[in-house]
């Protein structure tokens, strides 16, 4: 007979479900029990056995197509790599650099000459990459890299450069050691002079004993603040001669004669385009973030549950901390947020999934998935951060040894916030995409041009709905408008309230942009109203998380789960609420009465779902093996 946390799980894991319950099963052996060491030589070493395991077990192989000896499930691939981080971060992202970023830089910019040569030997592990974009002075501009590669008709080959100090590739996972190869992002160069934009380009950097080869130095970054299994490195290039061939020409080829040619003549498209295909590694950052977090919250809520502290007047025990509200609404909002966005991300996988797997998928959808994949990348690193942090600070003194693993769990997912895109940075690229509509070449679009263009045209936008379309109108046909407290654990009032917020901002922001444009530049009009652009991403964020939710909710078969599972989702639902009642209030879509009823509401939430907090956690789904600090063994739990 099937359980209720099982039915939760069972929910909560989504379309790929039984790819995680394979890698729970693989990830429990002794092989991948977590170890945390600040030594970065037995780290290293650590994951590199790993990986090796991983590849001999077929890991990679759902990554890619199976014209290049894959199986070409996209959705499995990611599923499985972001359940890695419920092991160790490092392994994940090592994993991640080798097939998701390097391998799917050669599949996805290259052509067959790439396919053949590489991609079977990436999977086997027989050829170790990294992805070599990043530059000390450009991180999040990658249009402004400085790394040149000109080509050279004489001898047929392109010369990559490093011809500034800024221009060094920086913080690049693999290339400290481990790397024979890079995926380099480069300017490229014709012999007229004439730069044709950002391309990537197949360069050897070691010899097959790790030596550099001529033109190349590599250095390592060292100790940094979390993931100490991964060998971060830096590169320079000192006119280092690769065949012409080694371009990666699926977008734009330069002929014998030095000709360049593109089936894209917009090179901001065309730039746009090529980044798209990359989209996987952001969706797959997001979603590691979220299940190191749902480790932490675990931990938490079980040493919560076992774990007495002051007694109560006429008690012959101390007080569990979880009995107490204030720890409850520690908690409690943080696991509801974490339902929330796996519901979410699991809508992003599969429409990752749809459209990486089609054979010519839609401009727009691809647009939109970008944004989202931008959206829930923040959203669900920063929720890491938070969580992870309150999860180790409600643990107290026993939060802070290693042998818990919430402060690796803390120091591995820091630098989540700002890798594969600075959180506000996606933040913004989420409002242009909002602001323009989703207009045709607006990737093509300087930030100047796209200000005018949103003061011009933003009252034309149309609300577009997650995969809960259908749900979401019903849910809004049976709100319920009056002013009573009751009526804010109805669904539809909450769905109001969230898109009310949602177009009431982006409607203000779009005319405060083109009333500042009329006063000052484009430029100084965006950078005067950028606190407005980025609130209204978030609550554009923080409504398809809720349609998201609900519609996991309606999805769930089991009438008990699906009756917890509204309470988590009304939890949700008034915690962002709450965070943000001080807009509501202002702008009058809360009186005074009402905001406090919205406190009272998650208060009420939180004392319903006590009974259920071992179940909620036992949802996620997280196995004893992963799960694994000490302070949760019998033996080390003294009770008071």
């Amino acid at each position: 007979m099937t359980t209720t946390a099982e039915h939760l799980r069972s929910a909560l894991d989504g379309r790929w479900r039984d790819v995680k319950n394979q890698m729970r099963e693989e990830l429990s052996s002794e092989v991948f029990k977590p170890h945390y060491t600040p030594n970065t030589v037995i780290a290293r070493t650590k994951v590199a056995e790993q990986l090796k395991i991983m590849a001999s077990q077929g890991a990679a192989e759902d990554g890619f197509k199976k014209e290049h000896g894959g199986n070409g499930d996209v959705g499995a691939a990611v599923t499985q790599i972001e359940m890695l981080a419920m092991s160790d971060l490092s392994l994940m992202v090592k994993a991640g650099v080798q097939w998701g970023l390097f391998g799917g830089a050669v599949e996805n910019l290259g052509t067959e000459r790439h396919h053949e040569a590489y991609v079977q030997r990436i999977i086997d592990l027989d050829l170790l990459g990294c992805f070599a974009m990043t530059e000390t002075g450009h991180g999040s501009d990658v249009q402004a890299l400085e790394t040149t590669a000109t080509y050279d008709p004489a001898s047929q080959e392109f010369v990559i450069d490093s011809p500034t100090r800024t221009s060094r590739k920086d913080y690049i996972g693999g290339a400290a050691e481990t790397a024979r190869v890079a995926a380099v992002f480069a300017q490229l160069i014709t012999p007229d002079g004439e730069g044709h934009g950002v391309h990537c380009f197949v360069v050897p950097i070691r010899d097959d004993d790790g030596n550099d080869l001529p033109g190349v130095t590599t250095s390592d970054c060292h100790y940094k603040g979390g993931l100490p299994g991964v060998d971060n490195g830096r590169i320079q290039f000192d006119h280092v001669r690769i065949p012409r061939e080694n371009l990666l020409n699926k977008y734009a080829d330069v002929a014998e004669d030095g000709t360049y040619t593109s089936p894209i003549e917009n090179p901001n498209r065309r730039f746009f385009t090529m980044l798209g295909t990359l989209i996987r590694g952001r969706v797959t950052v997001g979603g590691s973030a979220g299940a190191a977090a749902r480790v932490a919250l675990d931990i938490a809520t079980r040493y919560a549950l076992e774990r007495r502290q002051f007694e109560a007047p006429g008690a012959d025990r101390e007080v569990l901390i979880m009995d107490y509200l204030v720890h409850q609404r520690r908690l409690f909002p943080l696991i509801a947020k974490s339902y929330a966005l796996q519901f979410a991300q699991n809508e992003l996988v599969a429409k990752c999934h749809e459209l990486q797997t089609a054979d010519d998928p839609d401009a727009e959808e691809q647009r939109e998935l970008e944004s989202r994949a931008a959206g829930l990348k923040a959203a669900n690193t920063w929720h890491a951060t938070r969580a992870i942090q309150e999860a180790r600070e409600a643990c107290g003194g026993a939060g802070y040894l290693a042998e818990n693993r919430l402060i690796a769990l803390k120091a591995d997912t820091d630098v989540f916030t700002t890798f594969e895109g600075d959180n506000h940075v996606l933040t913004q690229l989420v409002a242009k995409e909002l602001l323009t509509a989703y207009a045709d070449d607006i990737k093509g679009m300087s930030p100047v041009e796209w200000v005018r263009f949103a003061a011009n045209f933003a009252g034309e936008r149309v609300l577009k709905r997650t995969a809960a379309e259908t749900i979401m109108q019903t849910i809004l046909d049976t709100r319920q408008d009056n002013e009573e407290e009751g009526s804010l654990f109805n669904r539809g009032t909450q769905v109001k309230m969230f898109e009310d917020r949602e177009e009431y901002i982006l409607a203000t922001v779009a005319r405060r942009l083109q009333g500042k444009s009329k006063e000052m530049s484009a430029f100084d009009a965006f950078n005067s109203v950028q606190d407005h652009v980025l609130h209204a991403a978030r609550a554009h964020i923080d409504r398809i998380i809720l349609e998201a939710f609900v519609a996991g909710v309606d999805s769930c078969e089991d009438d008990e789960a699906r009756e917890i599972l509204n309470m988590v989702c009304d939890l949700y639902a008034l915690s962002v609420i709450e965070e943000d009642r001080a807009w509501f209030m202002e702008h009058r879509f809360l009186s005074t009465e009402r905001a406090k009823a919205v406190t009272r509401g998650v208060n009420e939430r939180c004392r319903n779902l006590r009974p259920y907090a071992e179940l909620l956690v036992d949802g996620f789904g997280i196995p004893e093996q992963l799960r694994y600090a000490e302070m949760l063994h019998p033996e080390n739990i003294i009770d008071t």
